[in-house]
């Protein structure tokens, strides 16, 4: 077990003085219960119950006020709930659509008692039983596959994660954090993995844990499909997904399919439900807020970059090439990136948006927009000395502020810059390391530009 930046967010939670019960949200084995046992440390009572079993789902369905409920937990897990600091932990909560309407009670009548509720396929499960949480009684926090911070720490790296934390890290530190970085891309963020690699080093003993994870989530489809049609829709979805990762695509004959539009369609709107995949749309606009067209075609995103590397065979490239945007048409530098980005919020579910100017003879596209303040910063991940940046200076000829980042296999540096159009701009490369810190990064570089 390692500990993982959700365990803060957890404590910071529990320091709420009006503090309602939490609803963790995730895909299947990216830790949610590993990340509530580690902060179940700091309690002197904690109960754990797995709606999964029978037994457990089976207190519920009582129908018992919820005083008489929780003494009823107590008795039947032989503890004693009646002082201390005291954390009841509802996992596999999709399961019961009892405890799911019990949240609303907690917060009102034990407000003194700490709840977690967590769930995967959350949406899909309480769609179909036709419940959902309490309006206005619950909280919510999102967990994703380990971060490149939390890597750091599981592997060990305390001193080079030191440096990680400085803003700017120090030069010296950025040849180990790139190459660290790199293995991280590499083999991706799920717990198992990650856990594994720190104890082995070696990628070749991943193999069985990366078929596991694929065959955990193909298992998935028989609880969330209607028919045996809809399953193998679902099933190609999530074969298919991490090849077309990264990329953008249309839902007919999605994956080199005779499927259509509308099959597709649903198949990946599933999954996004079961947060195995984002579909990114972009934003025709440059100032803020970000409005994405849904009109146009999306990007997808699937839940971590160790499995699309796995699933296309790409693991072998990270041996012949130190810079990510050297294969795979630069696609897995993107998708690292969006992957930080994404894992940075821990606070909502709010997608990352792209921008694009499509034109009959001239098509523009910047990778991402940072909202900051009230405008939107945009972001390109680049090549540090082939890439192009024709569409940043494009977006920068739109709007009236002077601020751009590039994201790249190379040092941190701020210069000014100009346009093709002559517009005077400042532009802060960054090494993708830092992909997950880009607010900090924002906030840095226009301090620095006011000192000048």
């Amino acid at each position: 077990m390692f500990s993982r930046k959700l365990v803060d967010e957890l404590k910071n939670w529990a320091a709420q003085p009006n503090r309602k019960p939490l609803v963790l949200r995730g895909a299947r084995q990216v830790g949610k219960t590993v990340a509530v046992d580690l902060f179940a440390t700091d309690f002197d009572c904690y109960i754990h119950l797995d709606l999964q079993k029978p037994e457990d789902c089976d207190l519920f369905r009582q129908n018992l006020p919820v005083r008489q409920l929780v003494q009823m937990i107590a008795l039947s897990k032989n503890v004693d709930l009646s002082s201390g600091r005291r954390l009841l932990f509802l996992d596999e909560i999709q399961n019961s659509p009892e405890a799911t309407a019990m949240l609303r009670y907690f917060y009102e009548e034990l407000p003194d008692l700490f709840v977690i509720a967590a769930g995967s396929l959350l949406e899909i499960m309480m769609e179909r039983r036709q419940v959902s949480f309490p309006v206005g009684r619950v909280e919510y926090r999102y967990m994703y596959p380990v971060s490149f911070r939390e890597y750091l720490n599981a592997i060990g790296e305390i001193q080079i994660l030191k440096y990680y934390d400085e803003i700017p890290p120090s030069p010296l530190a950025y040849a180990r954090l790139l190459e660290l970085f790199h293995h991280y891309t590499m083999i991706g963020g799920m717990p198992e993995i990650v856990r594994n690699y720190a104890e082995q080093r070696d990628v070749t003993a991943l193999r069985k844990i990366y078929e596991g994870l694929m065959a955990t989530y193909l298992d998935d489809v028989a609880k969330y499909a209607r028919s045996t049609t809809v399953a193998a829709h679902l099933r190609h979805a999530i074969e298919t997904a991490p090849l077309e990762a990264g990329k953008r695509i249309v839902f007919h004959g999605f994956g080199e399919s005779n499927y259509r539009s509308r099959e597709m369609s649903e198949a990946l709107k599933t999954l996004e439900r079961a947060m195995l995949i984002k579909i990114i749309y972009p934003t025709t606009r440059c100032q803020f807020p970000a409005q994405p067209d849904l009109r146009k075609s999306p990007r997808l995103q699937f839940l971590d970059t160790g499995l699309v590397n796995f699933r296309a065979g790409l693991q072998v490239e990270f041996f012949k090439h130190s810079d990510l945007h050297a294969f795979y048409k630069g696609l897995i530098a993107e998708h690292i990136a969006y992957q930080e980005i994404i894992a940075a919020d821990s606070l909502s579910d709010q997608k990352p948006v792209f921008w694009t100017r499509e034109r009959e003879l001239s098509n523009a596209e910047v990778d991402y927009l940072l909202p900051f303040q009230n405008f939107l910063i945009p972001v390109e991940i680049k090549s540090g000395k082939s890439g192009t940046l024709r569409s940043l200076h494009q977006f920068m000829n739109a709007v009236e502020h002077p601020y751009a980042i590039r994201l790249y296999a190379g040092e941190l540096n701020l210069q000014k810059t100009v346009t093709v159009a002559g517009k005077e701009f400042w532009l802060l490369n960054l090494p993708y390391f830092l992909a997950g810190k880009l607010n900090d990064y924002a906030e840095w570089m226009i301090t620095e530009i006011k000192k000048k």
